[in-house]
């Protein structure tokens, strides 16, 4: 039958160490964790829970990651130095590439969504693929439908 189309999980899983790297740590001793929840099936986008204790932290955006916080709180600093809280119910993304400190005063948990980059024209070429094939399939139906 293959791979399910629709695949329904929760947030309420069992973690699993996933240490920071400890060149990244700026004080405290954080402690990470986290859990695959989803993957796509190309295996481009990927979808985690992640909690985190008090420390403070730069962290390497290796891929686009949507966060949304379900508890505690984070602050975070973006490229300009500024500093913005998140809180439950917060969603922010981090660029691939971005650098971000992160203050985990005393714990923060949150689902991730996070997706490899692709080049802009290549975007742009596959957003131009699935309109055409929309098109084409919008066509078919019409025209099926009529015969």
């Amino acid at each position: 039958m293959g791979e399910r189309a629709i695949f329904i999980s929760s947030t309420n899983v069992e973690l699993k160490d996933a240490p920071i790297n400890p060149d990244w740590i700026v004080s405290g001793a954080p402690r990470a964790r986290m859990m695959e929840l989803s993957r796509s099936r190309d295996g481009a986008a990927v979808s985690v829970v992640w909690d985190c204790t008090a420390g403070e932290f730069d962290w390497r955006f290796g891929v686009d990651e949507w966060v949304h916080i379900l508890e505690g709180a984070v602050e975070v600093q973006d490229e300009d130095g500024n500093w913005s809280e998140l809180t439950p119910g917060s969603v922010a993304l981090f660029r691939a590439g971005v650098v971000s400190r992160w203050r985990v005063h005393d714990y923060v948990r949150k689902i991730a969504i996070c997706r490899v980059a692709m080049p802009v024209p290549m975007g742009f070429a596959l957003r131009a693929f699935v309109k055409l094939r929309a098109m084409l399939t919008s066509s078919a139906a019409r025209g099926a439908s009529f015969g």
